[in-house]
C-alpha cells in the first residue's frame, strides 16, 4: 500500500484520516467523483489556492493509496488524465455526507451566531 502503510493505526477511523485527510485531498476526491476524468490543470483550476507541487504531492499519495488511478497516454504532449478508482468511488458516500453535514452546521450554528451578534 502508499503512504500509510508503514503506520501502525489504533483505529480504521484513524487510517480513514490518514488517507483522505488535509486540506486538499477531500476537494480533489470531490472534483473527481463528482464531475469524473481530469487532466492535472483541470484540477489544479478548480482549486485556486493550491501549487503545483502540493498538487503533485496530494495526487502521488492518493495514487499510492489506490484511491486514485493516474492513466498516461503516449502522445506528445504528454496527456494524463486522473479518475477514481473502485476503492475511491467508495468513499464519495462519506463525502457527500460530509458535505452535508457541513451545510446543515453553517446553517444552524453560525445562523445562530448572527442572530446573537445581531441581538448585541
Amino acid at each position: 500500500m502508499g503512504h500509510v502503510c508503514n503506520r501502525t493505526y489504533n483505529c480504521e477511523k484513524e487510517l480513514t484520516l490518514a488517507i483522505i485527510g488535509g486540506k486538499w485531498k477531500m476537494l480533489i476526491l470531490w472534483h473527481l467523483g463528482k464531475e469524473g476524468t481530469k487532466r492535472f490543470g483541470e484540477l489544479r483550476s478548480m482549486m485556486p489556492g493550491i501549487t503545483q507541487r502540493m498538487l503533485v504531492s496530494q495526487l502521488r499519495e492518493l495514487e499510492e493509496d489506490l484511491i486514485v488511478h493516474r492513466e498516461v497516454y503516449p502522445v506528445v504532449p504528454p496527456k494524463v488524465e486522473y479518475s477514481l478508482t473502485e476503492i475511491g468511488e467508495s468513499l464519495m458516500s462519506i463525502l457527500e455526507s460530509m458535505y452535508d453535514w457541513g451545510k446543515n452546521y453553517m446553517e444552524t450554528v453560525m445562523k445562530d451566531e448572527e442572530e446573537e451578534t445581531d441581538s448585541i
